[in-house]
């Protein structure tokens, strides 16, 4: 089931405080710190929340398998769903610990995952 605007953005209000407070937390035990390390912890606390926002919009999609199964890009036969598999995919927000379908292509003993990109494309990872 689709989960709606409301419940996105909660989710993505209560993962940002969690790390406002973290940074408050930090600020608070950390007397005299330089700007290098403000920075640092910033970058840190950015990165993992670029992380976070990719995941939750990601995820929020609805997961559906093409029927038939996509095209291999190597051979152009259907690929056949196997199951869904967890896969980490590097993207340009950070890692991603993904939960997406599975296929593979008999033919050519290749897998693909995810299905689809972020733009729709089938193809081997998120674009």
């Amino acid at each position: 089931m689709k989960r709606t605007r409301t419940e996105l953005k909660t989710e993505l209000m209560t993962q940002a405080e969690v790390l406002i407070d973290e940074l408050l937390d930090w600020t608070a035990d950390t007397p005299a710190p330089t700007l290098t390390q403000i920075e640092d912890v910033i970058l840190e606390l950015r990165k993992r929340l670029s992380e976070q926002m990719g995941l939750v919009v990601i995820r929020a999609q609805d997961a559906t398998r093409p029927v038939p199964g996509p095209r291999c890009p190597t051979c152009q036969h259907e690929m056949h769903y196997k199951d869904m598999k967890d896969n980490t995919v590097e993207s340009r927000v950070g890692s991603l610990a993904l939960e997406r379908g599975y296929y593979y292509c008999q033919t050519c003993r290749a897998g693909l995952f995810p299905p689809r990109s972020a733009t729709g494309v089938v193809g081997p990872a998120l674009e």
